[in-house]
């Protein structure tokens, strides 16, 4: 009788256990979700601030106390000039885009956007930093879209790809009015790709049926559980082709110097390369580009916090595990060409 209570209280203790974690993990989801939703909304951070607090920290440290002193006061000085003269210097909006396979950056971006578009003006410009390898097709013409919108204001708009602008990213880089990219950056893979695994013979092998009923003749073509004949392939390659035809005709609008059957064919290139081909305009970093800027320009970057729902942000997991294979297999393609 004694082990069986001795038994019974660990199974209590377990299942105490197992249901004070489920609550804490829902209690810390729901305070996530209502933390969220007080952070949605647009941050600004003034780069020309931190800046001058990175120099200033670091010339505390190397100068001597007197020196730093007459440092300090000469850059106070200055800026009280600057502000007694009214002069009001051009700005240069930043904005990051992290891309992913289905661009969902873009709910940020749109919003960022409409915030530039109302306070900026001819004099002023927009830098985006661009990190996108490409994915889902109508979620990145999207996200094209919107920096169309800063261009047909015309508000000069840069694009600097530091990693990676292909396909669906070289999609958004090209809509810039001057496309800057790091030395060993990839760019292009104008081109249009479909995968799809089929399972046809397995589940004949088991006896299983598939059955699919559609109305319209190419409602569905190539299927993943059915069994693909030719004119499936066939009629899947003619809408590829459409989209390699959609993707080209955007290219050649924003960049109508390029060589599209040279460059238009799924390859992508480095900086250097790309810089020959007319991908790219210039080889510079963004950090290069924003030292520059920060001499004659009010430099902020614009973040806008996206308050995702709770299912949304559970799901997020498996979209990372793709991203995450995905960016691997971009990883390998590049490192086997790199010298050994």
């Amino acid at each position: 009788m004694t082990e069986f209570f001795a038994e019974y209280g660990l199974f209590l203790l377990k299942t105490v256990t197992v249901v004070a974690a489920i609550v804490i993990i829902i209690g810390s989801a729901a305070a996530a979700g209502r933390k969220a939703a007080h952070q949605e909304g647009l941050e600004v951070e003034d780069l020309n601030k931190k800046y001058r607090a990175m120099a200033n920290a670091l010339r505390k440290a190397v100068m001597k106390k007197a020196d730093w002193k007459k440092e300090a006061r000469k850059e106070k000085d200055q800026a009280k000039a600057e502000a007694r003269s009214g002069k009001a210097k051009s700005k240069a909006f930043v904005i990051d885009f992290k891309g992913d396979l289905k661009a969902t950056a873009v709910s940020s971006l749109r919003e960022e956007v409409t915030a530039v578009l109302s306070v900026a003006g001819p004099k002023d410009q927009v830098v985006v930093r661009l990190e996108n390898h490409g994915g889902v097709v109508h979620e990145h013409g999207l996200a094209a879209s919107q920096l169309v919108r800063i261009r047909e204001r015309e508000i000069p708009l840069t694009i600097v790809v530091d990693k990676v602008a292909a396909s669906g990213g070289y999609l958004m880089a090209c809509v810039a009015d001057r496309l800057l990219a790091a030395p060993f950056a990839i760019l292009g893979s104008i081109g249009v790709l479909a995968q799809i695994p089929n399972f046809n013979r397995m589940l004949d092998s088991h006896g299983v049926d598939f059955e699919q009923v559609t109305a319209g003749k190419y409602k569905r073509t190539v299927t993943i559980f059915g069994k693909n004949t030719d004119e499936d392939r066939a009629k899947l390659k003619e809408e590829l082709e459409d989209v390699h035809q959609l993707f080209k005709g955007a290219v050649a609008r924003y960049r109508p110097e390029l060589d599209l059957d040279k460059i238009a064919t799924g390859e992508h290139w480095y900086g250097t390369r790309a810089l020959e081909l007319g991908l790219a305009d210039e080889l510079q970093t963004s950090d290069e580009l924003l030292a520059e800027l920060a001499s004659d320009h009010d430099i902020f970057k614009l973040t806008y916090k996206v308050r995702q729902p709770l299912q949304k942000r559970l799901m997020a997991g498996a979209d990372a595990l793709a991203e995450r294979f995905d960016s691997v297999t971009w990883k390998r393609r590049f490192e086997s060409r790199l010298p050994r």
